[in-house]
């Protein structure tokens, strides 16, 4: 019986220290994990709801929802209404935790034609082309990487202006009295 007894105790005290820098370590995770960013603008259903197409004009729209995210460039009567949600991840990148986009269509003459509202799922991938585009000269070699800097270190820290020599500001003599217009 004794030995019953001592096998309890030693199970107490491996299961105590452990349970107890398991819940000490609980809260710290909360230290870590960084709180979800707003980003856009949140157009809610009760929003949608004060917009009727057919009726409705620009003006009312940007006075509900706002000035759109942004303008698409080859449908100028589109207004396009983005927000998100996002989380850091490992790595200091940021993932998109949810995305709502809102879709405003008006005709020519300003007035609200449709509301379309868009997920993630509505998403078209793109993919990047591999290739890349060649430049003069073609690439650097290892030796030219290694000395193209030499030569180039400026101990006063100024920068050059357009016309290649050293600037006070930025400032150059483009449309002064007596140039010719041109920095060439």
């Amino acid at each position: 019986m004794l030995t019953g007894r001592t096998e309890v105790l030693r199970f107490a005290k491996l299961t105590l220290p452990f349970l107890g820098s398991l819940l000490l370590s609980l809260p710290g995770c909360a230290i870590f994990s960084d709180a979800p960013h707003y980003r856009g603008v949140a157009v809610t259903p009760h929003d949608l709801a004060q917009l009727t197409p057919g009726l409705s004009q620009q003006a009312d729209v940007q006075a509900v929802l706002g000035p759109p995210t942004f303008l698409p460039q080859f449908s100028p009567n589109d207004w396009v209404y983005v927000s998100q949600v996002t989380k850091m991840r490992i790595g200091q990148t940021e993932g998109v935790v949810s995305q709502h986009v809102v879709v405003a269509a008006f005709d020519n003459g300003g007035t609200l034609q449709s509301l379309t509202q868009k997920t993630g799922k509505d998403a078209v991938t793109v993919a990047m082309e591999s290739h890349q585009t060649p430049v003069p000269g073609g690439t650097a070699g290892f030796i030219q990487q290694l000395v193209g800097g030499v030569g180039s270190y400026n101990p006063l820290g100024t920068a050059q202006d357009s016309s290649g020599g050293v600037g006070g500001g930025g400032a150059s003599n483009v449309g002064a009295p007596g140039s010719s217009g041109s920095s060439f």
